[in-house]
């Protein structure tokens, strides 16, 4: 893609990474250093609303209530979390690119704090009716689980529609998460689009 996309400052545009979500793509670094590519999975990984499960494990550690959950209260720390691992696709132009998202509104993370300290959580682009999650992190057993049982709640409260997971994964799928063609994607995505739902 050409460099336009890019501001001056060598973030992707905020209109350019939006119309891609809205026409089911996403972009990743090429390593923690590398150029930006933009993919679009067939099949997909989405975690129906409806069939979302909780395991029995987290349960159990939901009713303990360990972690105090706030909502867009460090975005930028979230996404250094999910970024802090051997090897990453959240570059630095990466980082820029969704923290000017957040600022705009389309972006959000759902966090778990204990005792002031930021233990995990998960961050994402939010656009109409559809969630599109990026990436989680955990720095005390369950934490990064219980923010996505929390996305999912807020999400369900607030009529989105949609919870794009990019990929299904082997730690997804105990959720509920699988893998749909490109096309069923696309038309749940476009249905999700015409939903004026707000996360905050």
């Amino acid at each position: 893609m050409s460099e336009s996309i890019f501001t001056e400052e060598g973030t992707i545009r905020p209109a350019v990474l939006i119309s891609a979500y809205r026409t089911g793509m996403f972009p990743m670094a090429l390593g923690r250093w590398g150029e930006i590519g933009w993919f679009s999975p067939d099949p997909r990984g989405v975690i129906p609303l409806e069939e979302f499960h909780i395991p029995h494990g987290l349960k159990r550690a939901l009713k303990k209530n360990p972690f105090e959950v706030r909502i867009d209260t460090a975005f930028s720390d979230v996404v250094d979390g999910c970024a802090d691992r051997s090897s990453t696709w959240i570059s630095p132009e990466i980082k820029n690119s969704y923290a000017k998202l957040f600022e705009l509104g389309y972006c959000h993370s759902v966090e778990c704090w204990r005792e002031g300290e930021l233990k995990g959580g998960l961050y994402g682009v939010a656009i109409g009716g559809a969630f599109f999650g990026e990436s989680m992190f955990s720095r005390e057993t369950d934490a990064s689980k219980i923010a996505l049982v929390h996305l999912i709640d807020r999400m369900k409260e607030r009529g989105y529609t949609l919870l794009d997971t990019q990929w299904s994964t082997s730690h997804l799928t105990q959720f509920g998460c699988r893998e749909v063609p490109r096309y069923q994607y696309m038309r749940s995505l476009n249905e999700a689009l015409l939903v004026d739902a707000k996360f905050d």
